[in-house]
């Protein structure tokens, strides 16, 4: 079932937490380590799994490191549907996803993209609430169909990811919110 719930404020420090494990267990091929997605967006509803974006040296000495994700109690899924990235996932003891990590090199498009939206957001609160209000308008639509939820938030980020793209680049060509 698809949850979308009001913000927590303790989701920094979880995120906090868990990326202090994570950078000590994979060690130098973790550049940096970001809280992403919307749980990193102070106010805004979100389901309630943090979303980590991990910049690696190379995919390559990561993927060797899988082990030492596994270790800490992540499933390797390797690309899932992206190419260039490796995604991680972390269930509790009842099966409830908590956390889950995309990891890319460092400072290709993909961090810059997923960073430039996480701040536009932060910095234009009534979009990041419009934004909330469409996921939690989903969940109660299609509960069980995560397709469906991700379809239906699909035109809303692209677009707002060109937004972000072009607020970070300081262009001044973005339209307002």
């Amino acid at each position: 079932m698809i949850r979308v719930v009001q913000y927590d404020p303790a989701w920094p420090a979880s995120f906090d937490a868990e990326a202090r494990r994570i950078a000590e267990r994979v060690g130098g091929v973790a550049v940096r380590l970001h809280h992403i997605g919307s749980t990193a967006i102070p106010q805004t509803c979100a389901k309630p799994i943090i979303d980590i974006l991990l910049e690696a040296t190379s995919l390559v000495v990561l993927d060797r490191r899988a082990a030492r994700f596994e270790a800490l109690g992540y499933e390797a899924m390797g690309e899932f549907g992206i190419a260039g990235r490796r995604y991680y996932r972390l269930d509790d003891g009842k099966g409830v996803r908590t956390h889950q990590l995309h990891a890319f090199e460092a400072d290709t498009a993909d961090v810059v993209r997923h960073l430039a939206f996480r701040d536009y957001m932060r910095a234009h609160p009534a979009v990041a609430a419009r934004y909330g209000k469409l996921k939690r308008g989903l969940a109660t639509r299609h509960p069980n169909d995560m397709d469906a939820y991700i379809a239906g938030k699909h035109a809303f980020v692209r677009e707002h990811e060109r937004r972000a793209l072009c607020w970070r680049s300081g262009s001044g060509k973005i339209q307002k919110p």
